[in-house]
């Protein structure tokens, strides 16, 4: 242990302790902009600065380690001077346009400036403007980065795709892509990690919130929205509802009052999803010699994105299945445009999703089996739903509870766990059990696949049968699980990728809570809903039985896999591949 005083308050923490957690350690709050625990511990933003007794120079405490009997102060006249002369020097090179930026009020350097009291800036400001795609689902706006680093770092430790990289030199040092590219023509994967955890306001989703607003103006069009299972676990966070209060059925109103004609509950589409590709799995078992293993799920579109850029010949082992959210596009410009009497081409469907990367999956050019139109025409994120709803000043402490929509608002236990790491295998293991042997087994029975491990596996015994498994979250993860695989050291029968960290839940559409990793609380809550669902199983869900008889007749039938089932090998990805990852991955 090491002794130490900081603001005239004793401490002992552990040696090699920073003196920043070594302040948390007692109540004192440090501010910062770049550090990110484990991430991004560079003291590059200078905001963190002590002053240390005994030393003329202040030090950023992010990544000074604690001595035995060390003074520290973190607000001396001398402190607070510097760290207003830095703050000053990094608005001096922002755009400051506040009151157009969409992290305006959740904006780390709009806090920290307001707390240090700058109410004018003294020194010239030189804003850096560059060209970005504003039809690109991630928008970068050079005016407003700080040079922080941590989008750099999140994508090569985290995701290890090394997309972003530094241009230039002292006060021309820049964020840009990496080897000379444009964004797009790069290997992103649109997982969306580099938005929530930046700082400030430089990064954020293309906003397709007029796209949505028009449509529902238009008498003439019928809207559709449905909401994926980890959106009702962060969607009332911004206004600090508790998630029991903040029910689904409650989200249904918000979303109601904002006049879509139906909502509907991407879970009923989920477990349409597990029985296509757990049927698909089976078929794939029977027929082992023919097919190669693992087969991997292919539910999230970053996912999708990694592999078809990362490893292309491994492509054919992903299952054939569409996602739920492209499932439930296609029902509802079929079966439920049928059920209705409605034309099809009058249908705007919109997703509210905790991801990126379904921004880019609608818009793929083989997504539209339905009736020639896109499956899904726009894609919100939680963040945009939050934005909507607070332009329409609807507040949800006030809403009742409105069920989803009939006949495609069911879902079950199985399909809410879809937005939890492992949540999509343990679903698909349910229902795999069943169709194998006829009978149900313990709902509970897979549950050695939870958890937030970056990289899990199991066995299971099925009627006899071994399926090995494993589950993978963040794509650095994935990586690593997928060279052990080329490399011969695993075996898997079954994988499932989440390109986000913690699944969807941790998603990087989700609601940004600065330097808080909120995705374990979502999972949890997730799984509360399971286990207080009725019905836990895919196959039981009445609704998908219902679109089977009615419509589809069998998994993996004809109809079905025109419409549920897609050829990922069908569209091109076009990029220039990243020279640093065959270096520093392969």
């Amino acid at each position: 242990m090491v002794n130490l005083t900081i603001d005239n308050i004793p401490v002992s923490v552990n040696e090699g302790t920073t003196i920043m957690k070594a302040a948390s350690s007692v109540g004192i709050f440090i501010p910062s902009l770049c550090y990110l625990e484990g991430i991004n511990e560079i003291g590059a933003c200078r905001v963190c600065i002590v002053e240390i007794e005994g030393k003329e120079k202040l030090v950023a405490s992010c990544n000074t380690v604690v001595e035995e009997g060390m003074v520290v102060y973190t607000n001396s006249p001398k402190v607070r001077k510097s760290r207003k002369t830095v703050v000053e020097l990094i608005l001096s090179q922002h755009d400051c346009y506040c009151a157009t930026c969409s992290r305006s009020g959740n904006c780390k350097l709009q806090a920290i400036a307001n707390d240090l009291g700058i109410l004018a800036l003294p020194y010239e400001r030189e804003v850096v403007q560059k060209h970005w795609p504003a039809d690109f689902p991630l928008v970068k706006n050079s005016a407003k980065c700080i040079k922080c680093m941590r989008c750099i770092q999140v994508c090569d430790k985290v995701q290890s795709l090394n997309i972003w990289d530094i241009e230039g030199t002292g006060s021309r040092t820049r964020i840009g892509i990496s080897g000379n590219r444009k964004i797009t023509e790069a290997d992103c994967s649109l997982c969306g990690q580099c938005i929530t955890h930046c700082p400030t306001g430089a990064l954020r989703e293309r906003d397709d919130t007029a796209r949505v607003l028009d449509a529902i103006a238009d008498p003439d069009i019928i809207t559709v929205v449905q909401v994926a299972p980890a959106v009702r676990s962060a969607w009332a966070e911004h206004w600090g509802l508790d998630r029991e209060f903040a029910t689904p059925e409650r989200m249904v109103t918000a979303i109601k009052k904002l006049g879509f004609d139906y909502v509907f509950d991407t879970n009923f589409s989920a477990d349409l999803t597990i029985m296509e590709e757990g049927s698909e799995f089976i078929e794939r078992l029977k027929d082992k010699e023919n097919h190669k293993f693992p087969m991997f799920t292919s539910c999230c579109p970053g996912w999708i994105r990694f592999i078809k850029t990362q490893y292309p010949d491994m492509v054919p082992q992903l299952s054939t299945a569409k996602s739920p959210q492209q499932m439930f596009g296609a029902v509802v410009k079929s079966y439920f445009a049928e059920k209705i009497g409605i034309d099809p081409h009058n249908i705007f469907c919109v997703s509210i999703m905790p991801c990126l990367a379904k921004k880019h999956e609608c818009a793929i050019p083989v997504m539209n089996d339905a009736c020639g139109d896109p499956d899904v025409d726009v894609v919100l994120t939680t963040r945009e739903l939050v934005r909507i709803l607070r332009a329409d000043h609807i507040a949800p402490v006030e809403l009742p509870e409105t069920p989803f929509d009939s006949p495609l608002g069911t879902g079950t236990g199985a399909a809410v766990i879809f937005g939890a790491t492992g949540g999509v295998m343990e679903a698909a293991l349910r229902s795999a059990y069943f169709l194998v042997t006829g009978k149900n087994p313990d709902a509970d029975a897979f549950k050695e696949v939870r958890g937030l491990d970056g990289w899990k596996e199991s066995t299971f015994d099925i009627n006899g049968i071994k399926v090995r498994t494993a589950i993978a979250s963040g794509l650095g993860n994935t990586r690593k699980l997928i060279e052990a695989i080329r490399r011969g050291e695993v075996e898997y029968d079954f994988v499932e990728i989440m390109t986000c960290p913690g699944g969807c839940a941790g998603g990087g559409g989700q609601p940004i809570h600065d330097g808080i990793e909120l995705a374990g609380d979502r999972v949890d809550y997730l799984y509360t809903l399971d286990k207080n669902n009725p019905l836990r199983f895919s196959h039981e869900n009445p609704d998908v039985l219902a679109v089977y008889k009615e419509y589809f007749e069998k998994p993996l039938g004809h109809k079905s896999h025109h419409l549920l089932h897609t050829d990922h090998e069908a569209w091109k990805l076009d990029f220039i591949p990243n020279p640093n990852n065959k270096k520093r991955y392969y």
